[in-house]
């Protein structure tokens, strides 16, 4: 599977996922309440699919580039820390104004929620691709016959 067929089955899993554990998350850490949290959470995930758009797609063009193909564990560390330190400029924001707490506060919750997704983005980036394949950037280069 690739393309934009790939990238909407790939933030459909991720997302649907990570709102789950996120509005769980913000309810445990403050006192907002399940539908309060699991509003923030749709929010922030909102967020979180349009950044994944534009990072993934840098991404890739930049891999595409790459002399060395394929995914190696420090290409996906890479890449999970770059989505989740670019994610965190757009909900530290979000989560103080919309939880009513200091830019301090909902740093600090976001970087809890930031070492939960740093370990799920790898591990659901490696079993996406286990299941689905690697996208054409990443796939090794197939020899042309002369």
């Amino acid at each position: 599977m690739q393309g934009i067929q790939r990238r909407i089955v790939y933030i459909s899993l991720y997302e649907g996922i990570a709102i789950v554990a996120a509005s769980a998350g913000l309810a445990l850490m403050t006192d907002a309440g399940l539908g309060h949290s699991g509003a923030m959470a749709v929010a922030a995930s909102v967020i979180a699919v349009i950044w994944n758009l534009v990072f993934n797609s840098l991404f890739e063009r930049w891999e595409s580039r790459q002399v060395v193909r394929g995914r190696s564990l420090r290409r996906r560390i890479a890449h999970a820390i770059g989505f989740e330190g670019g994610l965190i400029a757009f909900l530290v924001p979000m989560f103080a104004w919309g939880l009513g707490v200091t830019l301090w506060q909902a740093l600090v919750m976001d970087l809890g929620l930031v070492v939960f997704f740093l370990v799920y983005t790898f591990v659901f980036n490696w079993a996406f691709d286990r299941v689905f394949g690697l996208p054409a950037s990443a796939a090794a280069k197939v020899p042309v016959a002369a």
